[in-house]
């Protein structure tokens, strides 16, 4: 229970790092192409992180390398269909729609890994759902999309990228593994890039700032801690910590752009935060507790 708390407070400073992104990300984007924005972000994270981690990347072996490329193509996709999807759809739908990765992570994982999801996990991503709703929706969701559809197919993507790292970091070295990832994004967003956009080198100091840091705390520090505490915690956890992206996204746009919290997004994030409450709380603990009292109670008399 220790190693698995200690896990998920690492995964609530990814999610906070990832909640500040947004501004980043944004500042980026004013200067570059998508897929160029990310080709440049997970070329210095692969490169920074090769470096920092030298003697685990030469020790890579064949099972590491496999395992890699198969989530860095995974998250590729996960960037790749989110990109797409917000041509076509709104931000704050697309936060929401990105945002039910939350539900869908037990379901796959039952169906995927036969692992049956708690009752508790069940209603905390309930709790999750709801709020990232209430959180992120501004407007008639009645009308789809084919960017809601793109955005859809990126959330069950990122649900399949969270249920695999829970595998495949049990069964190689987790850091090289992660550093893996950033090189095979880096590559096909290259490509795509070539094929699609007409990259440049950034030239404005400020989007350099912006990508270096994002670069190495958003991306090579953020995969580098959920590759290594996903050990020691769940699957759906791991998704129903990430539910608090858009509340740490609020907070930041709050404190530094003086935007708007309403009554609607503050009761939205409360949601979010009981049900990773409820997920972290073992009411066995309260339960055994207080059957010992009655067994106490029971002797004395």
């Amino acid at each position: 229970m220790r190693r698995q708390l200690k896990a998920d407070l690492a995964l609530l400073f990814v999610t906070i790092g990832w909640g500040a992104s947004f501004i980043l990300t944004k500042n980026s984007l004013s200067e570059l192409e998508t897929y160029n924005f990310l080709a440049i972000r997970f070329l210095i994270a692969f490169i920074i992180s090769s470096c920092v981690f030298f003697k685990n990347m030469i020790k890579s072996d064949k099972k590491t390398i496999k395992y890699g490329l198969i989530l860095g193509i995974i998250l590729y996709a996960h960037y790749a269909f989110q990109t797409v999807g917000l041509n076509y759809t709104t931000a704050s739908k697309s936060a929401f729609i990105t945002g039910s990765n939350v539900i869908m992570v037990p379901i796959l994982s039952a169906l995927m890994i036969k692992q049956s999801p708690k009752r508790k996990s069940l209603i905390s991503a309930m709790l999750a759902l709801i709020g990232l709703a209430m959180l992120t929706l501004n407007e008639n969701i009645t009308s789809i999309n084919i960017g809601d559809i793109y955005t859809l197919v990126c959330a069950g993507v990122f649900a399949i990228y969270i249920i695999f790292v829970g595998k495949y970091t049990w069964e190689c070295e987790s850091i090289s593994l992660a550093v893996v990832q950033f090189g095979v994004v880096a590559f096909l967003s290259a490509v795509t890039s070539i094929a699609m956009e007409s990259p440049i080198v950034p030239s404005r100091n400020d989007v350099w700032m912006n990508i270096i840091i994002l670069s190495v705390v958003c991306t090579s520090g953020a995969f580098i801690i959920q590759s290594v505490a996903q050990k020691f915690t769940t699957s759906n956890h791991t998704a129903l910590i990430y539910s608090a992206e858009p509340v740490f996204a609020a907070m930041f746009g709050y404190f530094l752009y003086s935007e708007v919290i309403t009554i609607k997004t503050g009761i939205g994030a409360f949601l979010i935060l009981l049900g990773m409450i409820i997920s972290e709380v073992d009411f066995n603990i309260f339960l055994r507790s207080k059957e010992k009292e009655e067994d106490n109670l029971i002797n004395s008399e």
